[in-house]
C-alpha cells in the first residue's frame, strides 16, 4: 500500500493540464512528474533531466530493444517516450508517479500496465475549450482550428478512461484529482501485499499459532 500508483493525465489542448499539474505538485509533496526522453536536440534553456532526457537517435532505438520504455512514439522523425526506469523508482520510494501524455500513449500504458489510473481533463463546454483556446492570443484561428479538429478526435477515445476530470474550477479540480489518485493506494488490485499478510495471520490463528 506504500508503493507509488502510475497515473496518466490527458486532456484537450487548452483544458488546462499544466496548470493543474502544477498546482498539485505545489499543493502535495507526494508526487513525481515523469520526465520524457527525446531524441530531438536541446532547445535553448533545456536540461538534461529537467524537461527531457535527451538521446540520440541510435541511442533512443537501443532503449526501445532493450524494452526500457513504459511507451514511445515518433513526431516529426523525433522519438519521444517516457522511460520505465525513472518511473518505477520514483514508485518504489513511494511517489506518485503522473506522466501527462497523449491518448495514443496513454493507452499504451494501460494495456502493459492495466493498474494505472487514466484521467480526462476537459472544460465544461466545447465552447469553453475554444474560448480559452482564443484566449491565449498565442496561435492564428487556423492552428485554433485545427486544434478544436483535433479535439474532436480525441473526444471519441475519452470512455476509454477511468475519470473524466472537468476542469471549471482550479482549486476543485486539483483537489478532486488528489483524491483520485489517493483512492487508488486502497484498490484491491493495488494491495495484494497488504491483503497476503492479513490472509497468513488469519490461518495463523484458525491453526492455533
Amino acid at each position: 500500500m506504500n508503493k507509488g500508483i502510475l497515473v496518466v493525465v490527458s486532456g484537450f489542448s487548452g483544458a488546462g493540464k499544466g496548470t493543474i499539474m502544477k498546482e498539485l505538485m505545489k499543493q502535495y509533496d507526494n508526487y513525481a512528474l515523469s520526465i520524457s526522453a527525446t531524441s530531438r536536440a536541446p532547445r535553448e534553456g533545456e536540461v538534461e533531466g529537467r524537461e527531457y532526457f535527451f538521446k540520440t537517435k541510435e541511442e533512443f532505438e537501443q532503449l526501445i530493444s532493450e524494452g526500457k520504455f513504459i511507451e514511445y512514439a515518433q513526431y516529426v522523425n523525433n522519438y519521444y517516450g517516457t522511460p520505465s526506469d525513472y518511473v518505477f523508482s520514483q514508485m518504489e520510494q513511494g511517489k506518485d508517479v503522473i506522466l501527462e501524455i497523449e491518448i495514443q500513449g496513454a493507452l499504451q500504458v494501460k494495456e502493459k500496465y492495466p493498474n494505472t489510473l487514466l484521467v480526462f481533463v476537459t472544460p465544461p463546454t466545447a465552447e469553453e475549450l475554444k474560448r480559452r483556446l482564443v484566449g491565449r492570443g498565442t496561435e492564428d484561428m487556423a492552428t485554433i482550428e485545427a486544434r478544436l479538429h483535433r479535439a474532436n478526435e480525441e473526444a471519441e477515445y475519452m470512455n476509454h478512461y477511468d475519470y473524466i476530470v472537468v476542469n471549471d474550477n482550479l482549486e476543485v479540480c486539483v483537489k478532486q484529482l488528489h483524491s483520485l489518485i489517493q483512492m487508488q493506494h486502497t484498490k484491491a488490485s493495488n494491495c495484494y501485499k497488504f491483503i497476503n499478510e492479513i490472509k497468513d495471520e488469519l490461518k495463523a490463528f484458525s491453526k492455533g499459532e
